[in-house]
């Protein structure tokens, strides 16, 4: 079973558009209503491969009622944190070329008692977990600090932990060491506080954070592919997609195939690859079936292409 946790889910209302064009009326050509947030995502790509999965996440308000519902249908246990402000809603609108752009509402504000029920629901529901996946931002009245603190948590309960996080956030849990984090090549050039032009460059950042307790770094290269850095040794992996319909999870789809796979080496690396490729093919934050994925487009290897200039990362797989 995995376990995702899920500090500021979201209801998504995606939309797909001809053109966005500022200022005028726009006209969807088709939309879709999910369950959204990073570990929900996690969670969804998860079931939808066949597997186990609980999200542990703080629900408030209609949309969270909804939110429930909607994950409840989808065949995930969800194991919800009563809050008393509102869960967010999100918009999201997609032109034909991949484009997206997104809104992002704040969320509701955690009280105390709001925040350390969160990490007793962790607690209460990781005893069967084979992996503990801690997604996404943190809501107001959460302080960077809390991240840190769940990963000791779910270490002392001998549990392993994927963080995907930026920011403040991550760097105060690396200490703690997570046992993968996975940013994206924006997160991971914020996190070592310079830019990265090369894979080599992406290399160097992702072994940094090992230096700082990382045990794992699983780094989303867009359009180039995805980086694995660990003890065990470096690899590289990449696959060919036709066509990028919608970028939206295909990061948490990634994520989600890396741990069902295992959570470390150049299978689950590959097996990570294919799910991000999958995702970037469908609409909206549509997870991956296994009938959606393409192994035989996948290639990983531990040859790095040190020297290969990092593309616009506007497609994290």
């Amino acid at each position: 079973m995995i376990l995702t946790v899920t500090p500021n889910p979201s209801l998504d209302r995606t939309y797909e558009v001809p053109a966005l064009d500022r200022g005028e009326v726009l006209r969807a050509t088709a939309e879709r209503m999910d369950p959204g947030g990073k570990g929900v995502n996690v969670s969804r790509a998860v079931a939808a491969a066949g597997h186990r999965t609980v999200a542990v996440m703080p629900l408030g308000g209609a949309p969270g009622a909804l939110v429930a519902d909607l994950l409840e249908r989808a065949g995930i246990e969800v194991a919800p944190v009563p809050v008393a402000g509102g869960t967010r809603s999100n918009i999201a609108l997609a032109e034909p070329d991949g484009t997206l752009t997104k809104i992002n509402a704040p969320g509701p504000e955690l009280t105390g008692v709001e925040a350390e029920s969160l990490l007793s629901a962790v607690r209460e529901h990781s005893a069967s977990a084979a992996w503990i996946a801690c997604c996404g931002s943190l809501p107001r009245g959460l302080t960077p600090a809390w991240y840190a603190e769940l990963v000791a948590r779910a270490h002392a309960a001998g549990a392993r932990v994927a963080l995907d996080t930026s920011g403040p956030s991550l760097l105060a849990a690396l200490g703690s060491r997570p046992d993968v984090v996975k940013p994206n090549a924006d997160e991971l050039a914020q996190a070592v506080g310079r830019p990265l032009a090369t894979v080599g460059d992406a290399v160097k950042a992702a072994e940094e954070l090992r230096g700082l307790g990382a045990r794992a770094v699983l780094a989303s290269l867009g359009a180039d592919g995805q980086l694995l850095v660990s003890e065990a040794g470096t690899y590289f992996g990449s696959a060919a997609v036709t066509a990028v319909r919608s970028n939206v999870g295909a990061g948490d789809a990634s994520l989600a195939g890396f741990l069902a796979a295992g959570g470390e080496g150049p299978d689950a690396l590959a097996t990570a690859v294919a799910h991000g490729a999958a995702a970037v093919q469908l609409p909206g934050s549509v997870m991956p079936a296994p009938a959606d994925l393409d192994p035989s487009a996948v290639t990983v290897t531990p040859d790095l292409p040190l020297d290969r200039v990092l593309t616009e990362q506007g497609n994290p797989r």
